[in-house]
This record gives structure tokens, C-alpha cells and sequence, in this order.
């Protein structure tokens, strides 16, 4: 009801339940409102300004110079969740998560376990329609007749194994990709994306629309083939440029700062999704190649498609703690030109630089 109609509605009102009366002019709907009377309320008080701890100066030139000398696109993140500081190298802009998208996955699943939506112990089967393509080891139990499972051992499968099939599986048991984007954008996770799953995501880079065929034998490796090549660089490029599961470094290093700080799920869920991302099987010449004697890693690494020998996507991203329970998250992510070697070498340097930084802080 617009304030014209209530003004005269008010008007008959008063008028009828008093008795007869002199008509009165009809308000003009059109008129400008009154204005507002002036609500008095007390200003909100003031919040203490806390400036952060700065971050060492010779770690953010040492990673500066390590990210310029890379071949290729890199994004590095670090933020040190004791101590409160955070150095970003080209750390907004998005790159291809590939298999880091997992961690999304398996956070939804175990909000949806703390909401009460599901239990990690709900059965589920896996049949040929469930297959995806590239790397699945559950694959030979589904086609060994099917495989009946847990939500809880998807996840492990799908964060340890980079399972493609278990991850889908899990997406698909707990809402699908509206699921995960949903518990992005709620838990305001910042500028990730989230795709419709790996069979999907895998399709459009390479230039194709998801068919079950593609499950079976080298399928997928066959359609791809027959492309004509000019149509696959200009998806992969495509996807490079803007890819459809693109996160920032930056965000994808504060959320998992917050992960470990238990700001995203219960303590039993943050305890064990933790601890499955400590079990991670892949991504061994990575972050994990530079560990020193006593530090940890707990982490997802992605591995996008490989054109023309450019790699679409390798990153290391997760928690690296140190023997005195200090715990710095971590993002690394790159789009090399030529080689996968080189993102490697980086992501140990990177991380030989956060331990150096580490020691000397605390006279180690």
C-alpha cells in the first residue's frame, strides 16, 4: 500500500466511525513524503585500533624475488596465525584450484555434519554412472560389481587419494555444487569459486560437455583428441584467463587460517578434517619436499590439464606447523609456462623461506 492510499484509507476510516462529515480533499499519491523525524541514537563505540604485527621484512623480499623469478604466474600467501602477520605476492588475482576445490567439498560435508544434516557414517553405493575420469582409485572397486561406502571414507579418499569419483560422490550426497558455494558465500570465504564437480570442470577446459562415455576405458582421452586443435588452446586459454574454479591465494590462505583456528566448523570436525589433510598421499615434491626435521604439513595440491606442455594449474595450498606449535597457512599457486618443475622448486623455496623466517624470529 503506497503512503497516499493509507493517508486516504485513514481518512474514510476516521470519518465513517465518527458519522456523517464534510468531505475532505483527497491527498495527492504523488506528493513527496513528509520527512522522518530525527531518530536520536548513541553512536556506536569507538574500536580500538590494533595495528598487526608486521611481517618480516626479509621474508616478504625473499618471496618477492622468488615469485619475479618464476616462470609463469604465481600467487603466494602466508599468514602467520600466531603471530598475526600475512606477506601476499600477486595474491588476489584468481588461478586454477583443479583438486584444491576438494578442501570445499570436504568442509561443506563436515559443516553439513555439524548442522546435523547428515553423518559421516550414512552409507552410500558408487556405481558406473558415478565415475569421473583422470585420477579415481576407487574405480576398480565400482567396477568390480559397485562399492558400497561411508560419507566419512569419501572424504578421506577424496582429500588424501585426490579421488575424483569420491569427491563427486561426497558433492553430489551433500547438495551438490550449490551446497558448496552456498557454505563459501555463508562463511565468507571471499573470491573462490566453486564449479559443478571434476567431471564437469575437466569437460569445459578441454573444450567438451561432460558424457558418461567418457567414464569408460581412455573415452575422455579420445573425444579430446578429436577436437580440433585450434578450439582446445582456446579453452585452455580461456580457462587460464578466468578459470571457473579460480581462487585468490589470499583467500584461500585466510580461510584456512581461520580452519585452524576452529572459526569454520566444531572442534571435532576442524580435529579431523585437519587430520585427514596431515594423511594427503599426493603432491610429495611440493611444500613437503622442503620440510625440515619436526615440521608438518597439512595440505590439498591440485594438478590441472596439461596442453602443449603448459600445465593448467599446480598448487600446494594447506597448514605448515612448526615443532613449537606455531602454524603459518599457506598458499601456493601457479600457472608455469613451460614445465611443472619449476612450481615445485618454488613452492620449496617458499617454504625453506617461512621456516628460515621462523628460526630466526625465534632464535632457532
Amino acid at each position: 500500500m503506497t503512503s497516499g492510499s493509507f493517508k486516504l484509507w485513514l481518512a474514510l476510516g476516521t470519518a465513517l466511525g465518527a458519522g456523517p462529515a464534510i468531505a475532505q480533499p483527497q491527498p495527492d499519491p504523488l506528493a513527496p513524503l513528509a520527512p522522518a523525524p530525527p531518530q536520536m541514537t548513541s553512536p556506536p563505540a569507538a574500536t580500538p585500533y590494533v595495528i598487526p604485527t608486521p611481517a618480516p621484512a626479509a621474508l616478504r623480499d625473499r618471496i618477492a624475488a622468488l615469485a619475479r623469478g618464476f616462470n609463469g604466474k604465481a600467487g603466494i600467501s602466508v599468514v602467520a596465525i600466531r603471530d598475526g602477520w600475512q606477506v601476499d605476492h600477486n595474491a588476489t588475482a584468481l588461478y586454477p584450484q583443479q583438486s584444491c576445490s576438494k578442501l570445499w567439498v570436504a568442509i561443506t560435508a563436515l559443516d553439513a555434519v555439524d548442522r546435523g544434516s547428515v553423518r559421516l557414517d550414512d552409507r552410500v553405493t558408487i556405481g558406473r554412472n558415478d565415475l569421473t575420469l583422470f585420477h579415481q582409485p576407487i574405480r576398480a572397486k565400482v567396477l568390480g560389481g559397485g562399492h558400497t561406502t561411508t560419507l566419512g571414507a569419501l572424504l578421506f579418499t577424496a582429500i588424501t587419494e585426490s579421488d575424483n569419483t569420491a569427491n563427486d560422490k561426497l558433492m553430489r550426497s551433500i547438495g551438490g555444487p550449490d551446497a558448496v558455494r552456498d557454505t563459501i558465500l555463508r562463511k565468507g570465504l571471499g573470491s573462490i569459486r566453486f564449479f559443478d564437480g571434476e567431471r564437469a570442470l575437466q569437460s569445459k577446459v578441454a573444450g567438451l560437455i561432460w558424457s558418461q562415455s567418457y567414464s569408460i576405458g581412455d573415452g575422455f582421452y579420445k573425444a579430446r583428441s578429436a577436437l580440433p586443435l585450434s578450439l582446445r588452446r582456446a579453452s585452455f586459454e580461456r580457462y587460464i584467463a578466468d578459470p571457473y574454479d579460480g581462487a585468490s591465494p589470499r583467500s584461500v590462505a585466510l580461510a584456512l587460517a581461520r580452519l585452524k583456528r576452529g572459526e569454520l566448523l566444531s572442534p571435532a570436525s576442524t580435529s579431523r578434517l585437519l587430520s585427514t589433510m596431515a594423511s594427503t598421499r599426493t603432491g610429495k615434491a611440493r611444500v613437503r619436499a622442503a620440510l625440515s626435521p619436526g615440521w608438518k604439513w597439512s595440505h590439498k595440491a591440485g594438478t590441472g590439464q596439461s596442453f602443449q606442455g603448459r600445465i593448467g594449474g599446480i598448487n600446494d595450498i594447506g597448514i605448515l606447523s612448526a615443532p613449537d606449535g606455531s602454524a603459518y597457512a599457506m598458499a601456493i599457486m601457479t600457472v608455469p609456462n613451460r614445465s611443472d618443475g619449476a612450481s615445485q622448486g618454488l613452492m620449496q623455496s617458499v617454504t625453506r623461506a617461512v621456516i628460515a623466517a621462523h628460526n630466526a624470529r625465534r632464535g632457532g
